[in-house]
């Protein structure tokens, strides 16, 4: 319950420091130069974007837990602009999905649910607990 009452920009701030000391989870050197979908313009700006990224996938994969890539990518899509043409959605990259959610099963935070996706580990669970317990006693970034 107290991963939902944490604000989700300061849980992933948070999280994204935690998972930059997995090594698991570096960013793949194709990383740098990809967009993150169709329907956006250019890479993004932040270095260290991967890992924010993954603190969001895991965070998701907690809250709304087992999902699969598909659902993942219509979460990470947005508006693309045809020009004159009317704007239309557009799903997320599933490449960088993918990767995300195999490297969070490598480092022990996700594991495979039975035909249904992916779901967080006992130990991804603790540690997003751990974090909402040390930002909700902190005062910052309560709901």
């Amino acid at each position: 319950m107290k991963v939902e009452q944490v604000k989700a920009s300061v849980m992933i701030d948070r999280l994204k420091e935690e998972l930059k000391k997995y090594k698991e989870l570096e960013p793949p050197k194709w990383s740098f130069f990809v967009k993150t979908g169709v329907h956006a313009e250019r890479p993004p700006i932040q270095p260290d974007w991967w890992y924010i990224r993954a603190a969001s996938v895991l965070r998701k994969l907690y809250l709304t837990g087992p999902i699969g890539v598909s659902r993942l990518r219509t979460m990470y899509g947005g508006r693309k602009n045809r020009g004159r043409a009317p704007e239309r959605f557009r799903k997320g990259g599933g490449k960088i999905i993918r990767t995300i959610l195999q490297q969070l099963e490598n480092a022990g935070l996700a594991e495979k649910a039975d035909r249904r996706g992916r779901k967080i580990s006992k130990s991804g669970a603790e540690l997003l607990e751990k974090l909402a317990d040390e930002i909700l006693s902190g005062g910052a970034g309560g709901g």
